[in-house]
C-alpha cells in the first residue's frame, strides 16, 4: 500500500500512560522507516528516515513527513539520487528544516522549506567512501556536522563500522573545513551544542564501547572517555539537560543474558553520575528477546525517556501469552528520574488500539510541552504516537497538566533568527514576569506580566523591543519571576 494514512484517535488510559492518537504514512517503497522526530515551532512534528525498494541491490529514497500538532499530515518529500540515500535526523533553523543523511552514499545536507517541503538546497560532499551525517547543530559560526566516512556496510544506517567524521560549514552548508575523528569515535551519531563547546557521542572501535568526546568550537579535543562494560556496547541516543548534563542510550551485552537497553547520565565533564539496564519488559526467555533503543530526551525533573523496541531478534522460538507474544515486537519506553532510578516502564503495540498484533519498535521521541510525548513508530511506515503524563505523574482524572517544579527551559532554537520560544512550568498560579535583557542590563522586551494559571506554558519573542523594533545580533538574556523564583538563562540571536 502507497502512500496511505493510517490514523486511530483514542483517548484513554495503558498502563498509567495516556494513548492520545496514531498516526501512520508510507512513502512510495514497499516499506518506510523513520530515524528522528522533533517537535516544530508550529507544535508541529517532523520525522525524518527513508523508504525502501527490495531490489538487487537494496536502494532507498530520503523520506520526510511533516504534520500538524494533531499528527495530520502537512507535507511529505521523497529526496534521492541514485544508489542508498538515507535520512539520519533534523533540525528547525529559523526560516527551514536541515536535515542531516546521506545521499548515493555520500554525506549530506539538505535544507526544506518549512511551508510545503520544497528543497532550498541540497549539498553532498565524498567524504571518504561510502559516508553519511548522522546528526548535526547550529553555533554562531555556522553549522557543524558529525557521522561517518569508509564505512564497512554501505546500506545500514545505525551500526556502521568506519571512521567518526566533522565537518564544520558555514549558515549556507558551505564547507569551512572537515576531518576524520576516527582515532576517537568509528561513527559519530549525535552532536550538541552547550555553553559554545561541543558534545559528541557515538561508537568506539568494533562497536564496543559508548564513546563521548568533547571539542571546542576550533575542533580541539578538549576530553574524550569510553563507557561500557565487557560486552558489546552500542550508542546511538544522546540529549543534554539545562544544566549540561548528558544522558547516553542504546544497548548492551555486559553482564545481561542478551540485549537490555543501556542508559547512562554524565555530568557536564563526563563523569558517570548513574547507569542503568533494563529490559524483557514482558517477561519472556531472556536469551532470545533483544531490547535496542534508539532514542533519548531529558525531562525536566533531572531524569530522562529512553524509547527502544522490544523482541526476538532472530525468530527463533514463540511463546505466546494471551495475544501478546515474544516475536511481535513492541515499542519499549523507560523514565528514569534524577537517580536514575525506573519510573515506570511500558509496551505498546497496535494492541493497545486495536484487535490487530504486528510489529511495533520505537525509534525516537519528541518531548511535547503538554507534558507528553510522540514517539517515532517503526511498523513499516513512518508511525507517530502521541502519549501523554511521559514527564510527570500526575492523576488521569485531572485534566491539566501541572508541573513537578517551576522550570525555566533553555529557548528553541538557540541561536535563533528570527523567532526563538521560551518554554517554562509553573507549579502553582502565580504572578509572573518574564524579561529580556541586553548585556548591559536595559529591559529589552517584557513577554509576560500578569497572573497565570499552574501548567506548562510557552511564548515567542520575535527579535523586537518593547517598541516592536528589530533589536540587533548578539547575546541576550532572558528572566523568569514568579513568585519568590527566579532564573535567567541567556540566548543568541544571529543575523
Amino acid at each position: 500500500m502507497k502512500n496511505c494514512l493510517y490514523i486511530v484517535l483514542f483517548i484513554g488510559v495503558c498502563f498509567g500512560q495516556e494513548i492520545e492518537w496514531f498516526v501512520s504514512y508510507n512513502g512510495s517503497g514497499e516499506e518506510s522507516m523513520g530515524h528522528f522526530i522533533i517537535q516544530c515551532e508550529d507544535g508541529g512534528f517532523l520525522q525524518v528516515g527513508e523508504t525502501y525498494f527490495f531490489s538487487n541491490p537494496v536502494s532507498t529514497k530520503l523520506y520526510v513527513v511533516k504534520t500538524n500538532i494533531d499528527g495530520l499530515k502537512i507535507w511529505d518529500n521523497e529526496i534521492y539520487m541514485s544508489g542508498h540515500n538515507l535520512g539520519n535526523s533534523a533540525l528547525e533553523s529559523a526560516d527551514g528544516y536541515i536535515i542531516f543523511g546521506g545521499l548515493d552514499q555520500n554525506s549530506s545536507i539538505i535544507k526544506l522549506n518549512k511551508d510545503n517541503g520544497a528543497v532550498i538546497y541540497n549539498k553532498s560532499y565524498d567524504n571518504g567512501g561510502t559516508d553519511a551525517f548522522e546528526n548535526g547543530v547550529e553555533t554562531p559560526n555556522g553549522i557543524v556536522a558529525v557521522g561517518y566516512i569508509n564505512s564497512e556496510d554501505p546500506y545500514n544506517s545505525f551500526y556502521t563500522e568506519g571512521e567518526g567524521f566533522i565537518s564544520f560549514l558555514d549558515n549556507e552548508a558551505n564547507e569551512i573545513t572537515s576531518f576524520s575523528i576516527g582515532d576517537y569515535i568509528s561513527q559519530a551519531y549525535r552532536i550538541k551544542l552547550f555553553e559554545n563547546e561541543l558534545y559528541i557521542s557515538g561508537l568506539t572501535q568494533e562497536a564496543l564501547n559508548y564513546k563521548m568526546i568533547k571539542m571546542s568550537l576550533e575542533g580541539d579535543i578538549i576530553w574524550h572517555y569510553e563507557y561500557g562494560g565487557s560486552g558489546s556496547d552500542h550508542c546511538f541516543a544522546m540529549d543534554m539537560n539545562e544544566q549540561g548534563e548528558i544522558f547516553l542510550a542504546g544497548h548492551t551485552t555486559s553482564n545481561t543474558e542478551n540485549w537490555d537497553v543501556y542508559t547512562i547520565k554524565l555530568n557536564n565533564e563526563g563523569e558517570v553520575l548513574w547507569e542503568n539496564k533494563i529490559g524483557n519488559p514482558r517477561g519472556f526467555n531472556p536469551l532470545y528477546i533483544h531490547d535496542e533503543a534508539w532514542g533519548v530526551r531529558s525531562t525536566l525533573d533531572g531524569g530522562c525517556v529512553t524509547v527502544a523496541g522490544t523482541g526476538d531478534e532472530y525468530d527463533e522460538y514463540s511463546e505466546c501469552d494471551g495475544s501478546i507474544c515474544s516475536d511481535i515486537w513492541n515499542a519499549y519506553i523507560i523514565k528514569y528520574d534524577s537517580n536514575g532510578l525506573v519510573t515506570w516502564s511500558e509496551t505498546f503495540s497496535p494492541l493497545n488500539i486495536g484487535n490487530e498484533n504486528y510489529d511495533w519498535a520505537a525509534e525516537d521521541l519528541a518531548l511535547t510541552t503538554d507534558g507528553g510525548a510522540v514517539i517515532a513508530i517503526d511498523n513499516g511506515q513512518f508511525g507517530f504516537l502521541k502519549l501523554n503524563n511521559i514527564q510527570n505523574t500526575v492523576s488521569t482524572n485531572n485534566s491539566d497538566i501541572i508541573a513537578m517544579r517551576l522550570t525555566l527551559a533553555q529557548n528553541y532554537p538557540n541561536p535563533f533568527n528570527p523567532v526563538t520560544t521560551l518554554h517554562y512550568d509553573l507549579p502553582q498560579n502565580c504572578s509572573v514576569n518574564i524579561i529580556i535583557y541586553d548585556m548591559m542590563g536595559s529591559v529589552v522586551r517584557t513577554l509576560v506580566n500578569g497572573s497565570q494559571t499552574a501548567g506548562y506554558k510557552s511564548i515567542q519573542w520575535n527579535a523586537t523591543n518593547d517598541r516592536d523594533d528589530p533589536v540587533s545580533a548578539g547575546l541576550y538574556l532572558y528572566t523568569i519571576q514568579a513568585g519568590e523564583y527566579r532564573q535567567t538563562k541567556k540566548m543568541v540571536l544571529l543575523k
